[in-house]
């Protein structure tokens, strides 16, 4: 099983290195807004992994003034390097960042 993991973690970073467009904007400022990309989100396929990264507007590197990463989001699980927000339930690196970062 680990090994699937670190083979979805590849294909992300690949994803991601070679210029996915994501929607790393607008950021859900709101509870409503953070709710409309969760349901985006959950009408996708199970193994969509395009586009879990798309509409969660990921990034593989610090995002924002803050410099924001995974490894600060309340759904980051530093052991596993994972995103534990049951809409993406993906592997991520902890410099990653997405727009539903939350603390």
């Amino acid at each position: 099983m680990g090994s699937d993991r670190e083979d979805v973690l590849k294909t992300i970073a690949e994803m991601l290195a070679a210029g996915l467009e994501t929607e790393v904007e607008p950021f859900p400022e709101t509870d409503k807004e953070f709710g409309d990309i969760l349901i985006k989100l959950r009408q996708l396929g199970p193994d969509d992994l395009e586009g879990k990264l798309v509409i969660g507007g990921f990034v593989d590197h610090p995002y924002g003034p803050e410099q924001q990463r995974c490894m600060e989001c309340m759904y980051f699980l530093v052991h596993r390097k994972w995103c534990d927000l049951p809409e993406l339930a993906v592997p991520v690196e902890p410099e990653w960042w997405c727009r539903l970062w939350r603390i």
